[in-house]
């Protein structure tokens, strides 16, 4: 956990500067792919992400070491060779477990949140699932493991396989001539980020894309077919909290209300999408229909909003790069308490930019009980010992937090009484 805290405080600022640029770009070009609402939401999806990676919050039915113990046939040293067997199993995982997530209702829960922009840009490549809970992704690194590849090259080649994966996430980026026959591109993944017809469930790969050749799962991006993006029942929320939940909340209630027993357990391992025929006609859900002709999630949100989640969210990456950066000297239950700090605050502050009348209640809850730690300790998480200072600024910024988000939940409501309510046609 601390070796990943430390590769991160690194990599977040990388990931943050290009995904700036971007929004430079697409801004100086005339298309900006980038909207605010949307980069809050995708980054702060992010950190929830490494948040609860660097906790170490998640269970492994099998634990790739258990493997290479149990079953390795061959031990290979660690060697150009043993690295490039690692990525190459790691992709051969990637594939498969990506794969499964689009096929089965309660794995579609662990990816959802990266589908749900309706954007297609840097950012949502770092919308990350926080719901995975039992991992099984081990299961498909038997090639490594027969072969003995040591876990701690896994450990050292998994976060560069990850990261590898982020730059094909951009539309301003057109087909790459020969190398589209080799490597995942940024035509080819926004094939697979599309709900065109034309699209779905297809090119599942994250680095080479020969998985999808030799699987059947390949498509090419059309020139006359424009990828349209997000999901088929979209979440029409910023609160990726709630993203990553929401399709399991879905599958809750559809075996909760169905009248089928036998409907109430197969309904977790049927087909993406799949619902039991009593519970679609009294309970239906939304779904676009015709993807060329739908709303997108745009609610109009006022600059100064905007511009003061953008606050919060920069103060939250600040606050979590001291986590990461320290985390062996917070220790436990105290990186589990500034864990929690991290979600409410971003629960919080995407509450508000959806205008949610229950954001003050979650912006109270987060300060109240961040002051409550510096008021116990008498001191943030051991920021005294740096900066002496240090733990009255992070208390001066809770209480402006509280004070900030009550007056634009007062103008919020205020605003809302003011406009009368649209006539019925």
């Amino acid at each position: 956990m601390e070796t990943y805290g430390k590769i991160l405080l690194i990599a977040m600022p990388a990931f943050l500067v290009l995904v700036l640029f971007e929004k430079w770009y697409g801004w100086y070009r005339g298309n900006d792919t980038v909207p605010s609402s949307d980069m809050i939401s995708s980054l702060s999806s992010g950190v929830t992400n490494v948040t609860k990676d660097v906790l170490g919050l998640g269970i492994a039915i099998i634990s790739y070491d258990w493997l290479v113990d149990k079953i390795a046939v061959v031990h290979i040293e660690a060697n150009w060779l043993v690295y490039l067997i690692a990525f190459m199993s790691l992709d051969f995982a990637g594939y498969w477990v990506h794969r499964i997530s689009h096929e089965y209702n309660l794995f579609w829960n662990n990816h959802i949140i990266h589908h749900s922009s309706e954007e297609y840009n840097l950012a949502c490549a770092l919308r990350q699932s926080i719901s995975v809970v039992v991992k099984i992704f081990a299961l498909f690194l038997l090639p490594a493991a027969l072969l003995g590849v040591p876990p701690q090259v896994i450990a050292v080649v998994a976060p560069l396989h990850l990261f590898a994966q982020f730059w094909y996430h951009t539309r301003h980026i057109g087909k790459m001539g020969i190398l589209e026959k080799i490597i995942v591109t940024p035509s080819h993944h926004r094939v697979h980020h599309a709900i065109n017809p034309q699209y779905l469930d297809k090119n599942y790969s994250q680095i080479f894309i020969f998985w999808d050749k030799l699987f059947g799962t390949f498509q090419e991006e059309l020139p006359d077919v424009t990828p349209v993006y997000g999901v088929t029942r979209p979440v029409r929320t910023w609160n990726p909290i709630k993203i990553n939940f929401i399709h399991l909340w879905l599958l809750i209630k559809d075996a909760w209300h169905t009248s089928s027993l036998k409907d109430k357990f197969r309904i977790w391992f049927m087909p993406l999408g799949w619902r039991p025929a009593d519970v679609v006609q009294k309970y239906p859900v939304y779904k676009i229909e015709d993807v060329y002709h739908f709303e997108k999630y745009a609610p109009k949100i006022p600059s100064g909003l905007v511009a003061w989640s953008y606050v919060q969210m920069v103060v939250l990456l600040l606050l979590v790069s001291y986590l990461f950066g320290n985390i062996a000297a917070i220790g436990s239950p105290g990186m589990f308490w500034y864990g929690a700090i991290i979600f409410l605050s971003i629960y919080a502050y995407t509450e508000l930019l959806e205008k949610s009348k229950y954001a003050l209640a979650w912006e109270v809850l987060k300060n109240a009980l961040a002051l409550g730690i510096i008021y116990t300790q008498h001191d943030w998480f051991g920021a005294e010992a740096k900066i002496g200072i240090a733990p009255y600024w992070v208390a001066s910024y809770f209480v402006i937090s509280t004070m900030v988000s009550a007056w634009w939940t007062w103008r919020l409501s205020a605003g809302e009484k003011a406009t009368p309510p649209a006539s019925a046609a």
